[in-house]
C-alpha cells in the first residue's frame, strides 16, 4: 500500500471512530524543537558536555549521579525542565487535542516522554499516562515517604562547566537530594505511585471502549524501536481490539499495517481533518 492510500485509510479511521489511543514516543516532540536523542552523537549535539565526559544518554540518565555528582545531575536534568517548560507543543498537539473533543469517549495518551507536553497542549492530566515518570514531579532520592511533590517553584541555575548551582533542590522530609520522578537506568529508588495511577485509569477507560463495544482508533507518533516500550503498547492494544495500527515515524514506520514516514506536524495536517 503507497502512502497515499495509507494516509486516506488513516483518515478514515479517525473519522469513523468513536475514541482514541494517542501513543507518543520522543519523536513526537521533534517538530516543536525538541531533541530525540537519537544515537550517541544526537544527545552529544545537545549536551556537549557529555561529550566531553564520555558520556552516553543511558550513563547519563542514571540516579548514581544525585549522590555522586550532584551539580552535574541537577545540570542535566534541570536544563531539560526549563527546555520543556518553555518549548511550545507543536500544531500537531492542537489537532490531536480538537479531533478527541469530538469523540464520544475522547482520547487517552500513553507516552514514554517526561516532558509534559500533552497536558500543556491541554489534554486532562487524567486521560495522560506517562510511562516513565514526570520531570515535573520531584522524590527523594531515596524515597524516604513515597511522596512525591510538583517541581513547578523548582529553578535550576546552571553556571560554567556545566554544573548547577546550590542550594540543588532537596527532600522536605528527609533533607536528602531531591530528584525528578523519572524512570531512570539501573533505577531501583523510583516512586511508580503516580505512574500505576494513570495505568489504572487507562485499563478502566479501555474497558469501557470494550464493553460498549466502541470503535477505538490507535495512532502512534515518535516511537522509535531503541526503547520499544510505546510501540509494544501500540501493538498489544491493536491486537486486543483487533484493529489496524496507524505508525507516524520518518524512519522507523514499519510493522504496522498503516505506516506513514512523516513526522508528526506533516502526518497529523494530512490525516486529521
Amino acid at each position: 500500500m503507497n502512502i497515499d492510500e495509507n494516509i486516506q485509510k488513516a483518515k478514515q479511521l479517525l473519522e469513523e471512530s468513536d475514541a482514541i489511543f494517542i501513543t507518543a514516543g520522543a519523536g513526537i516532540g521533534v517538530d516543536s524543537g525538541l531533541p530525540d536523542f537519537r544515537g550517541v552523537e544526537g544527545f552529544w549535539k545537545a549536551y556537549p558536555r557529555a561529550k566531553e565526559l564520555g558520556l552516553q544518554f543511558e550513563e547519563m540518565a542514571n540516579p548514581e549521579w544525585f549522590l555522586s555528582d550532584p551539580q552535574l545531575a541537577w545540570a542535566f536534568y534541570g536544563h531539560r525542565l526549563h527546555l520543556y517548560r518553555d518549548t511550545v507543543p507543536h500544531e500537531g498537539f492542537a489537532k490531536l487535542l480538537e479531533l478527541s473533543r469530538s469523540k464520544k469517549h475522547g482520547a487517552f495518551v500513553f507516552t514514554s516522554n517526561v516532558d509534559g507536553q500533552f497536558q500543556k497542549a491541554g489534554f486532562l492530566d487524567e486521560r495522560v499516562i506517562e510511562c516513565h515518570g514526570s520531570i515535573h514531579s520531584l522524590q527523594c532520592i531515596n524515597n524516604c515517604k513515597k511522596n512525591l511533590w510538583r517541581a513547578d517553584d523548582t529553578t535550576i541555575e546552571i553556571e560554567d562547566g556545566f554544573r548547577a548551582k546550590e542550594p540543588l533542590p532537596s527532600c522536605p522530609s528527609c533533607g536528602a537530594m531531591a530528584r525528578p520522578n523519572i524512570l531512570m537506568f539501573g533505577d531501583y529508588s523510583w516512586e511508580y505511585s503516580r505512574t500505576n495511577r494513570q495505568r489504572e485509569r487507562l485499563v478502566q477507560w479501555l474497558e469501557k471502549i470494550e464493553t460498549e463495544n466502541s470503535k477505538l482508533v490507535i495512532i502512534e507518533l515518535g516511537a522509535g524501536t531503541a526503547v520499544p516500550t510505546v510501540r509494544e503498547t501500540s501493538e498489544q492494544i491493536a491486537d486486543r481490539f483487533d484493529i489496524p495500527l496507524i505508525r507516524i515515524n520518518p524512519r522507523e514506520s514499519f510493522g504496522a499495517e498503516i505506516g506513514l514516514n512523516m513526522g508528526a506536524v506533516e502526518a497529523l495536517c494530512n490525516i486529521v481533518v
